[in-house]
């Protein structure tokens, strides 16, 4: 089954002041939920900020991205489908 990309953008107050520990057992929680619903979502990344984390995950479909937030506890505030992207070397044919 192919997964589409999205972007999830988390309201989490004064995340961006959590330490390296809080972060690890944060990943850890989430990572436990994904378990739970494999094979149909994965996590690729997150960037925190001081109120919120902007999270890119491959999912079938926001209903599974819902159901992540659901079972970690983590809000998905916006989610967001993803339909194409572009770098630097775009504008190359690249």
């Amino acid at each position: 089954m192919a997964l589409n990309r999205y972007i999830i953008e988390r309201d989490i107050p004064e995340v961006g002041t959590l330490e390296r520990q809080q972060l690890a057992e944060a990943a850890a929680k989430s990572n436990e939920a994904l378990a739970q619903l494999a094979p149909d979502i994965q996590w690729v990344e997150s960037y925190v900020a001081a109120d919120k984390t902007f999270c890119v995950y491959l999912a079938s479909d926001e209903d599974i991205i819902r159901r992540h937030a659901e079972i970690s506890g983590f809000p998905a505030t916006r989610v967001t489908a993803i339909g194409k992207t572009i770098d630097p070397t775009t504008e190359k044919g690249g």
